[in-house]
């Protein structure tokens, strides 16, 4: 991006992998930028895969076309279903200088080992891979997001470490999605407030303070049990908190409490670094470890993938997900 911005253009662009967002923030950077607007009435071609799948000559001999006015940009989108690049080698060998030629390739990777895509990188083309986050990633993607969006904007907006931890949790990581979301955030505010609270977190995307899977954890390291399963009654009800996606968030914390258990180092530092959690969450870990022993918290992991397996139909003929969750917290709490 800092290239193009400089006016630093390759003649390839191939932009590929699971993750799209990137994919679509270069390409759409590049259709609304290189050219201005009259050039692009002349020079500018976006075209899809799908109408290419089986032969992208086509696309080949436009880019070999000169331009109108000086360059000419030709983006394929949906580039990943295109069967051969093999006339994309030839041109590779003889290109045209004033084409910029960009492929979009989501959700996949193509076979790097064939020679076009190796004669893409000689030819000092861009070979982009755009990778999923992991789920432990999003926290502080997000946080990344909220600081250059202050940059760009001159704003001071802030976040609370337990806000970024709700956002991750309920919107996964899709980052188009998380953007869409922390646009309703930043542009929703009213005026004059800097802050990113749970309440409007509720209020502007639907994510509830109360009822989510944190407060969950944080009734059972309290043992709150009228809290606790006043939650699940809410999971029961809603159709955002199917109970496997709930029950993987739970055992996962109940996971990292076992490894917690074991851990030769219960600093704040060595638990952050081996859990891979953010410090704000430490103080959670070590009050559970007091409720729930080892052992415990073995029988709860089983317990939950007990739940888990029930809930899908295996071992269980009449218990919705309600009584599904009400056994499973008594369970853990008795």
């Amino acid at each position: 991006m800092r290239d193009l911005q400089q006016e630093k253009y390759a003649p390839v662009y191939f932009l590929f992998g699971e993750e799209p967002y990137y994919i679509d923030r270069v390409s759409d950077y590049i259709e609304n930028n290189i050219l201005d607007d009259m050039a692009r009435e002349f020079d500018q071609m976006v075209v899809y895969g799908k109408d290419y799948e089986r032969d992208m000559s086509p696309i080949i001999s436009a880019a070999r076309r000169f331009p109108m006015m000086g360059k000419q940009v030709i983006i394929v989108k949906e580039a990943q279903n295109i069967k051969s690049f093999e006339p994309l080698d030839l041109y590779m060998q003889q290109l045209m200088p004033t084409t910029l030629l960009v492929f979009c390739y989501k959700y996949g990777k193509p076979d790097k080992r064939l020679k076009v895509f190796k004669r893409i990188e000689e030819a000092g083309g861009v070979m982009m891979e755009s990778k999923l986050l992991r789920d432990s990633q999003v926290g502080k993607w997000i946080l990344d997001y909220i600081r250059d969006w202050n940059k760009q904007k001159g704003q001071q907006v802030t976040i609370s470490e337990q806000v970024v931890a709700l956002l991750a949790e309920s919107l996964g990581n899709d980052l188009t999605k998380i953007v869409g979301e922390l646009k309703k955030l930043t542009d929703g505010r009213p005026e004059g407030v800097n802050e990113i609270t749970p309440e409007l977190v509720e209020r502007n995307i639907g994510i509830s303070k109360d009822f989510n899977v944190f407060e969950l954890q944080n009734a059972l390291r309290d043992g709150d049990v009228l809290k606790a399963n006043r939650i699940v009654r809410y999971f029961a009800q809603s159709k955002q908190h199917s109970i496997q996606k709930e029950l993987i968030s739970l055992f996962s914390w109940f996971q990292n409490l076992m490894i917690f258990h074991y851990l030769p180092d219960k600093s704040g530092p060595a638990v952050e670094k081996v859990l891979g959690i953010n410090r704000y969450f430490v103080k959670d870990y070590v009050a559970a470890a007091r409720r729930y022993n080892a052992m415990k918290t073995f029988r709860i992991i089983g317990w939950i993938r007990e739940t888990d397996a029930r809930s899908k139909g295996i071992g269980n003929s009449s218990a919705d997900d309600l009584a599904l969750w009400q056994e499973l917290i008594y369970k853990i709490m008795h």
